[in-house]
């Protein structure tokens, strides 16, 4: 619970608590608190376990820490049920960049990369295109690009 309180802080609460309260009001102090958190984990204790019993039999290994959004992915990302694994191990971010380039500028997958390694002009190599190059501007001949979806 208090993982990140060093010795030296430790010793500060003590000292503090020491002079607010007085050695001899201490120990009763102490008592109370330790008094009321043990009444409040039994009270928390005893409200999941009511609701666990409200929710029924199918929930019995519902744990209340899922219900942290963060908890919640990450249980989920590893469950392997749901073939999330076999998903992201598919999905070549690369390779769709380039047929969205393909596209864009009206090109075959295939004749793009068959340009690409004769050493032709064109901004892709086996398939992949250059994301760092700028685009070539057209020439005033070169009529511009046609976009079926525009019209």
């Amino acid at each position: 619970m208090f993982n990140d309180i060093g010795p030296l802080e430790v010793v500060t609460l003590v000292v503090l608590a020491v002079l607010v309260f007085g050695p001899d009001k201490l120990p009763k102090v102490i008592q109370d608190v330790s008094r009321t958190i043990r009444k409040i984990r039994e009270f928390s204790e005893s409200a999941k376990q009511d609701i666990r019993n409200e929710l029924g039999p199918e929930f019995k290994d519902f744990e209340f820490e899922d219900l942290n959004p963060k908890t919640f992915i990450r249980k989920q990302l590893d469950n392997e049920d749901l073939g999330l694994k076999e998903i992201r191990n598919g999905f070549d971010l690369k390779k769709e960049m380039a047929d969205v380039a393909d596209a864009v500028h009206g090109r075959d997958g295939d004749s793009a990369a068959s340009s690409g390694a004769s050493g032709g002009s064109g901004s892709s190599s086996a398939g992949r295109v250059d994301m760092t190059k700028k685009p070539e501007k057209p020439g005033p001949s070169d009529p511009p690009p046609f976009d079926a979806d525009a019209t």
